[in-house]
């Protein structure tokens, strides 16, 4: 569905991709971890054409994306920070977001329901709390069923309860076949969501596997213990 070929981006005098290939597909839960200033939100940005790559080619469902911007109506992004206008209550958000997308397809609202944002659809967006905020942004993120999610640090302020609806919904949409990014640092929450993981070093790919093979090989029973014996291999040498 999303093939990455030959990917570089420089800032400057600063490589921060370097020659990434990737090819991701339906049904696939992904997650993308690293160190910081590895390049996992470079990118994710140039998946989401907010940043140009320097050199190579980003394809969805076969089509070079540089050619056609209407792919981006495909992907539901949560941020790790979601930024909304002040003054706006939670129930304009939602409906500038919708007129700005001309939706006319039927909208997921289960997310709005689960965290009852109906029934606080009039509170302003700089009164709520950070988690509510990330409930905005999440319930957002699934609202016009994207074939695929990019979710960063998706469970960064919840309370556990929220985390946990959260949690359900993207087992569901995997199962429904969206392709799915997932970016965090608390490895131990992704063990029962992602089928495959990335592992970026200094803007390049260490790896792309399946978390079932990434565990064999390592000898391991948790994504978290595999990275770690993996990292503690590469000090060691």
């Amino acid at each position: 569905m999303i093939e990455i070929r030959n990917v570089s981006k420089r800032f400057g005098k600063l490589e921060v991709l370097k020659d990434v290939n990737l090819t991701c597909s339906p049904g696939q839960c992904i997650a993308l971890i690293g160190p910081n200033g590895c390049g996992k939100t470079t990118l994710i940005k140039c998946i989401l054409g907010m940043v140009l790559p320097t050199s190579g080619s980003i394809y969805f469902k076969g089509k070079n994306v540089s050619r056609d911007y209407k792919y981006r109506c495909d992907i539901g992004y949560m941020p790790q920070v979601g930024r909304y206008p002040d003054n706006m209550s939670i129930g304009k958000v939602f409906e500038m977001i919708k007129d700005i997308r001309s939706a006319g397809e039927k909208l997921d609202e289960e997310l709005v329901t689960s965290y009852q944002l109906k029934a606080m659809k009039h509170k302003k967006m700089r009164t709520l709390s950070g988690g509510t905020v990330q409930k905005v942004s999440a319930s957002l993120s699934f609202l016009f069923s994207p074939e695929v999610l990019i979710l960063d640090e998706p469970t960064a302020g919840l309370d556990p309860l929220a985390a946990e609806i959260l949690k359900e919904k993207i087992i569901k949409e995997k199962e429904n076949g969206k392709l799915i990014f997932i970016t965090s640092h608390l490895l131990s929450e992704l063990d029962e969501l992602v089928t495959h993981v990335i592992l970026m070093q200094e803007g390049e790919i260490r790896f792309h596997m399946p978390v079932s093979e990434l565990k064999e090989t390592t000898q391991t029973n948790s994504l978290a213990k595999a990275i770690t014996h993996i990292l503690k291999l590469d000090h060691v040498q």
